[in-house]
Parts: structure tokens; sequence; C-alpha cells
């Protein structure tokens, strides 16, 4: 089943490089912005609870969907280009097996645990 997980994340993050593409950006900028997201994990440096909420809502793929779609709608290339790299940064830590957080541990993950527990 995680191989399963895993192909369709990765068909996912496929995706995001092909709607990318669909932009006149220069494609460095994919690569270059695709780690940005994590920036936002600094809601741990006031607790796990802040961190996880700050983590989830930036890594939820449904955050990613409505701002390219927002971006798509109004024909906002700076937006559709923030939804895609969501989208592309969400699968890609997913196929690493990096979930969405629960409030206790920053390793405790919907997929199950990162690395080894205490």
């Amino acid at each position: 089943m995680k191989n399963l997980l895993q192909l369709e994340e990765l068909g996912q993050f496929l995706f995001a490089i092909f709607l990318f593409t669909q932009l006149s950006y220069s494609w460095w900028l994919f690569p270059a912005c695709l780690l940005l997201p994590d920036l936002l994990m600094a809601g741990y440096l006031i607790n796990p609870k802040a961190g996880a909420w700050s983590y989830n809502f930036f890594h939820h793929k449904l955050v990613a969907i409505l701002v390219l779609m927002a971006g798509f709608l109004f024909n906002i290339p700076l937006v559709e280009l923030i939804g895609i790299i969501l989208l592309g940064h969400s699968s890609m830590d997913r196929i690493f097996g990096y979930g969405l957080k629960f409030n206790d541990d920053f390793r405790h993950t919907h997929l199950g645990w990162i690395g080894k527990k205490d």
C-alpha cells in the first residue's frame, strides 16, 4: 500500500511540474521555490500545536488546489505559481513519508511516525 500511495504522490508531483511548464516562468524558479512552504514550519518555534496548524494549513492539498484555481480563474500567474508550488511541495513531502502533523510531535504524521520514536 505504501508503494501505491507513493506512486500516486509521484503522479501529482509530475502533474505540478507539467502545470508549471504551462506558465511563462524560467525553469529554475520551480526548484528554487519548491522548499519555500517548509519555512511555514516556523510555528513550531511557538509550540507543537501552532507548528502543526501552520504546517498542515500550507501542506494541505485542498489549500493548494484552491489557490491554483483562484490563480487560473482570475488569470494571476503569481497566484497560479504559488498553488503549483504548494501542490508540488506537498506531493514531494508525501513521497518521502512526511504527512500532515499531529499536535503532539513533529514526527507524528497521518502517514505514521517519521524516524525512530524515542
